[in-house]
């Protein structure tokens, strides 16, 4: 294998902010392509039964992905991976990624095959009693064709491991984006070759293709760093066997999220058949400015967190962490107040046309009210979460998350008739709440303090501006739609006007009251533009 040129691993300071600032708007478009993405569908398929079905039958892989791929094997694999890095023995790290490569590629493959065998007993445990015998053979039928994106997912959260470690996250901004651009695509073309409900299966073939070349985007960055796959199983290795140990907990810690979804799902395919893919919906909504801003800033962060870890360095984890929660909190609590203020208006005017109608605005826009208030608490977790794996000690928000599941089950079943959409979601809310406050509760004791004290004051004076903000988005967005009326470029205009009137508002506010992170962010946005002007 070749040499590995050496590379500076850790991070200065500056340079996590600037890598934030990339990650984060590469992020961004990606999700807003994925919204696009989503728009198309939902303008070819509603939110009629045939695409509840596709919903569920893409969450089972998505679940299965969370707990043994992707994400959850880059959190185990990067501080076990930095670790080697740091004590420059570069040729046994990367010894370490061909041993995992090859692991991957032959255990969920082997998963990935029982399952499309298995597919007609799993499927239906998760369909509820309104889906007809056509819609549970569409769901079986689907989630064969998307299986197999775990193994592919697998692959590139190794891959993405690597570079991460390396300080390097464009690529692995900008492959969801392409992602996203290849299924748009391919359900454009490849839908008129299908007819009646089978038209889903164009959209589930372009998911499958679209994972392929995300993984192949990746590749060609790995050989640039010297990196040579060779075949190297060593299951002897102790260091393959800590990244699974790693992996077990982490699994349920990152998963949490896609649980919650497919239980969701589960429990709402008992309210209609409609239900499940509204609060998909919704949650595509409720995930653009996560992947924005908590995303990002938790995956950059985390490789300057193992570095402080592995060097013992529990002040700078501390200060690290309690910043970063409140970075968080800054954009994710006034994005919260939009969804709440303009869940309506905003479900209007991204999914209303085609074969969605005001019935599927109605549902969808009460999942995005309630999935609104556990935004900045989910966000949060994010970055607690990859703390404690930073640490090599995730069992402890593993038993949270297991905590979590439960208490939102219990919550969801209980207000699921009551309520219909509303209950499902508002159990997901409590759930992240819980969740929120259990991790930070550890880790403080960990870390000797997570700066609490300044976080709830940031974060009284942040929802104090966001009600401002949520009054006058609102105010203005009713008094332009009663004037413009309902036309696409009327909402576009009403809409954007609320949003860019309330930004300023809350933009204001934050810098009237002095909160700290929003001075950062002005000091580094009036930097850059100083360079630019010199």
């Amino acid at each position: 294998m070749t040499e590995v040129p050496t590379v500076e691993t850790p991070a200065p300071r500056r340079r996590i902010a600037v890598n934030t600032a990339i990650f984060s708007v590469a992020t961004g478009l990606s999700r807003i392509v994925g919204l696009v993405r989503e728009v198309v569908a939902s303008s070819y398929f509603g939110t009629r039964g045939s695409f509840s079905a596709f919903t569920i039958a893409f969450q089972v892989p998505n679940l299965v992905r969370s707990l043994v791929a992707d994400a959850a094997l880059s959190s185990a694999f990067v501080p076990v991976f930095t670790e080697l890095l740091e004590q420059k023995k570069r040729k046994e790290a990367f010894r370490l990624a061909s041993s995992l490569f090859f692991v991957i590629l032959a255990g969920l493959g082997a998963i990935t095959a029982l399952f499309i065998l298995g597919a007609g007993l799993v499927m239906p445990l998760f369909t509820g009693s309104t889906f007809s015998n056509h819609l549970t053979d569409l769901t079986v039928g689907l989630s064969r064709v998307l299986f197999p994106i775990v193994v592919l997912l697998g692959l590139n959260g190794l891959t993405v491991g690597i570079l991460n470690a390396y300080d390097h996250f464009t690529i692995p901004a900008i492959a969801p984006l392409v992602w996203n651009v290849v299924i748009i695509v391919l359900l454009v073309v490849l839908k008129p070759l299908f007819h009646g409900d089978s038209q889903l299966y164009a959209y589930a073939i372009g998911v499958l293709i679209g994972t392929l070349v995300q993984l192949g985007m990746s590749l060609p960055m790995l050989a640039r760093m010297g990196f040579r796959l060779q075949f190297a199983l060593d299951w002897r290795d102790p260091r393959i066997r800590r990244v699974f140990r790693l992996m077990l907990p982490v699994t349920l810690g990152l998963g949490i999220i896609n649980f919650d979804l497919l239980l969701n799902s589960s429990l709402g395919s008992l309210v209609s058949q409609s239900a499940p893919r509204a609060i998909d919906a919704a949650f595509r909504i409720y995930m653009l400015p996560q992947g924005m801003f908590s995303v990002a800033l938790a995956t950059v962060l985390f490789p300057a967190l193992s570095r402080f870890a592995t060097r013992g360095d529990r002040d700078g984890m501390r200060s690290t962490v309690g910043n970063g929660v409140r970075q968080i909190f800054l954009t994710l609590i006034p994005a919260a107040a939009f969804t709440l203020a303009l869940s309506v208006p905003i479900v209007r005017l991204v999914y209303q046309r085609g074969a969605f109608g005001g019935h599927s605005t109605h549902d969808v826009a009460q999942a995005l009210f309630w999935f609104s208030f556990s935004l900045p608490f989910a966000g949060a977790n994010l970055l607690l979460t990859r703390t404690f794996f930073s640490l090599q000690q995730p069992w402890k928000p593993t038993a949270l998350a297991a905590a979590s599941l439960v208490l939102n089950g219990a919550v969801s079943v209980a207000l699921y008739k009551p309520f219909g959409i509303a209950g499902l979601v508002i159990g997901t809310a409590v759930a992240s709440l819980g969740m929120m406050l259990g991790q930070g509760w550890y880790l403080a004791r960990e870390l000797g303090g997570i700066e609490a004290r300044q976080t709830l004051i940031s974060a009284a004076q942040m929802t104090a501006a966001a009600a401002a903000l949520g009054g006058v988005g609102y105010a203005c967005w009713w008094a332009l739609d009663d004037v413009l009326g309902r036309g696409l470029l009327a909402q576009i205009l009403s809409v954007g006007t609320a949003i860019l009137a309330g930004s300023l508002i809350y933009v204001g506010a934050v810098l009237l009251m002095h909160i700290p992170e929003a001075e950062q962010i002005q000091r580094l946005i009036a930097g850059r533009l100083r360079k630019r002007s010199a």
